[in-house]
């Protein structure tokens, strides 16, 4: 018999979390306080106003790498991914649009993309600078690999021992880092036109990070997509959350809703219970997929709670999403694209040193109706807009600034990425600002990727997945280890999970689980 555990909150981390433990032999309540599982990946549902059908929008994330990260997870309980939750890869990859009225495709396979760049800016020297990029981001995939993924890091000292620091292969790892270099110093040294350079920051955004702040290390992204693809759920991202619930729920896990955690009981250091609904439910370990600044400071409070504080976490960036239902798609689209702003380092100061919204800002689209025709009523789309803004600071009052920040897109969407009718083809819509974020998803300052990777030295620590300093408690999320994104996010659940397992004695990883997760150079190779 397994032991007791509860997981609060049911986002992509939560839910990764409670299959993997209930997997491994414990039995797991899941505590969630909205009506829905899944958090930010959520579902929409608009009725087509004008005729018959209704549009379907994922309302988080939507773009799926590092596919791997789920066949382990599934293969923990024996199942085969692809089977399950079926993917379809995308190539192109993103559709890019620049504010000169220039494009370009971000394919995966490098020789491919390199002969293109050369194209698209002749002469520069783009593409054997984006071969070399390229060489530089896989070696930092497979570092990462080694000593970030898989397993609960806070600091250098969580991955490296005394012993290992004489090793000439860790040295040559640890130079390797670039510790003290940024991602954008990294991408320009290597690719010198500034459009393709703007492309290739934006790996970053993945995790919500500034580029001439966030750690080279974060160039590993380039080859975590080009090596291991892009990936579109058939049924949307909306089917990796209730894929997940139901494995969980399959292999005996309770999954409840409308169930908020308003306390964490905690004796002499250790975890006892979690009150919901003004129930107690005893626990021998707890794992949270609440935002990890805001676990310590509502629910543990105290001393850790303040030290905590202490560590100087600062939330990534927020957002405006848009949800268009559009009667006529626009055929010129990729299922991803980014329209480009004019100036990204006015785009990034503007957002992360001054705290307001980018005068002219980058957009990312996706149009899932290029890959899946269910989404739309027949000739439409279901258009997902997403804008990055500052976290929410004083004197921001959204119900003031949305109106004119919405304008603000749609005019960038017509004069830069062919939109120019955009308005004409709405026929319903919603948003989400920056508050809504906040109190829809228990985030801190409505960051939606938890907490911002800046420190050309130590941005890509988060909090650790085990807790250091309340025994029993483990982290999940964007705001824990390894940070955001979607494989990131259902890794940090997996880690707290096997973190968990571990300590209480559990049965582990299986073989076959193991051989799962291994990246596909790798598989490849046997």
């Amino acid at each position: 018999m397994g032991a007791k555990v509860v997981v609060i909150g049911s986002g992509l981390g939560g839910l990764a979390a409670a299959a993997v433990a209930q997997a491994r032999g414990h039995q797991v309540t899941l505590l969630e306080r909205n009506p829905w599982l899944g958090g930010k990946a959520a579902v929409l549902h608009l009725d087509n106003p004008a005729g018959p059908g209704r549009f379907r929008f994922d309302m988080g994330p939507t773009i799926l790498t590092v596919p791997r990260v789920l066949r382990r997870i599934y293969a923990e309980a024996n199942r085969v991914q692809q089977d399950e939750l079926p993917l379809i890869r995308l190539d192109p990859q993103w559709r890019c649009f620049f504010d000169d009225n220039t494009r370009i495709d971000l394919m995966a396979d490098v020789d491919t993309m390199a002969k293109s760049m050369d194209a698209f800016a002749p002469g520069k020297g783009n593409g054997p600078g984006y071969r070399k990029f390229q060489e530089v981001s896989r070696h930092l995939h497979e570092i990462s690999e080694r000593f970030f993924f898989w397993k609960p890091v806070e600091g250098i000292g969580d991955t490296l021992s005394f012993t290992d620091n004489f090793k000439p292969e860790v040295l040559r790892d640890i130079l390797a880092l670039r510790m003290g270099t940024t991602v954008a110093k990294v991408i320009r040294g290597h690719v010198p036109d500034e459009r393709l350079a703007q492309m290739l920051d934006h790996f970053t955004q993945y995790v919500g990070s500034n580029p001439y702040l966030a750690p080279a290390v974060l160039c590993g992204i380039g080859d975590m997509q080009a090596s291991e693809g892009v990936w579109y759920p058939v049924g949307g991202t909306r089917a990796v959350a209730e894929g997940l619930a139901k494995l969980a729920r399959d292999l005996g896990a309770d999954l409840r809703t409308d169930s908020e955690v308003t306390d964490i009981e905690i004796t002499n250091g250790v975890v006892r219970s979690v009150t919901a609904n003004g129930e107690r439910i005893p626990c021998d370990a707890l794992i949270s997929n609440m935002d990890a600044i805001r676990t310590y400071t509502e629910l543990v409070k105290g001393p850790p709670a303040k030290t905590m504080q202490k560590r100087g976490y600062q939330p990534a960036c927020s957002g405006v999403v848009l949800y268009l239902g559009l009667k006529k798609k626009y055929d010129h689209l990729a299922h991803h694209c980014f329209v480009f702003s004019r100036d990204a380092e006015e785009e990034f100061d503007s957002i992360y040193r001054k705290g307001e919204p980018a005068p002219d800002p980058t957009a990312y689209l996706c149009a899932p109706s290029v890959s899946d025709d269910t989404v739309a009523p027949e000739g439409g789309e279901a258009l997902y807009i997403l804008v990055h803004t500052p976290h929410l600071r004083p004197g921001h009052d959204w119900s003031k600034m949305f109106a004119p920040y919405r304008q603000k897109i749609l005019d960038k969407l017509k004069r830069t990425a062919g939109m120019e009718d955009i308005e004409e083809r709405i026929v319903i819509e919603r948003a989400l600002t920056p508050v809504d974020i906040h109190e829809r998803y228990k985030v801190l300052d409505g960051a939606i990727y938890g907490l911002a990777s800046h420190g050309a030295f130590l941005g890509a620590f988060k909090p650790s997945n085990r807790s250091k300093a309340i025994k029993g408690l483990y982290l999940a999320g964007g705001a824990a280890h390894p940070g955001p994104g979607m494989p990131m996010v259902m890794m940090s659940g997996w880690i707290a999970a096997d973190a968990l397992d571990r300590d209480l004695g559990g049965r582990g990883m299986s073989a076959a689980a193991e051989r799962a997760g291994l990246r596909d150079a790798l598989l490849a190779a046997e």
